[in-house]
């Protein structure tokens, strides 16, 4: 295990964050160090508006977004389809935290992602994230009690742990107290790990 601790802040309704999975865990290979993955509920509003109130420059942006983020998965082969309505991850996140005690959060990882963005799978649906959790190889039967209970509270210490960081969007990478926003940092992330 490497001396650097790397904490890697992700969000499902992120596309950014779905296009960062595979090369954060090659990375993870490469380097022989294991990652900490935890959620960071984005509220879209505060910085693109709700649907309903975006300016013109915010929608240009949405729009911007979603094409750019079709255009790099298209190269890899993924799909992206831009959301319908702006989601609440939470549940989502709580079923990441709950994936980690479980020690299946790849495989967690890999499902909700891959089917959020085909549209395939609801992240605010309890259920169906349970079920995302009883895929990926998870006990999910007590996970209707720790997403009212502990995880809420656990995800909720998380973020504001976060945002005494200095986190502020997805994917964000920290390593040892320094930050890295966007995949298209990746480069220096790299740059730091080999530096050790």
């Amino acid at each position: 295990m490497a001396s650097h601790k790397v904490t890697i802040y992700i969000d499902y309704k992120s596309p950014y964050a779905y296009l960062i999975k595979d090369p954060a865990c090659a990375l993870e290979r490469e380097f022989g160090i294991e990652f900490t993955w935890l959620p960071y509920v984005l509220n879209i509003p505060d910085f693109l508006g709700t649907v309903e109130g975006r300016n013109p420059h915010q929608w240009r942006r949405v729009r911007y977004s979603y094409m750019d983020a079709r255009r790099l998965a298209n190269r890899r082969g993924l799909t992206v389809r831009g959301p319908q309505k702006i989601f609440d991850s939470s549940t989502a996140a709580i079923g990441m935290i709950y994936a980690q005690q479980h020690r299946t959060l790849r495989r967690y990882n890999d499902i909700v992602f891959e089917r959020f963005w085909k549209r395939e799978l609801d992240i605010e649906d309890r259920e169906a994230i349970r079920q995302a959790l009883a895929q990926s190889g998870a006990e999910s039967a007590a996970f209707d009690e720790f997403a009212d209970g502990e995880g809420r509270r656990e995800l909720e210490r998380i973020g504001r742990a976060a945002e005494e960081t200095g986190v502020f969007g997805v994917p964000t990478f920290v390593i040892d107290g320094e930050l890295f926003w966007g995949g298209d940092r990746l480069w220096m992330v790299r740059e730091k790990l080999e530096a050790r």
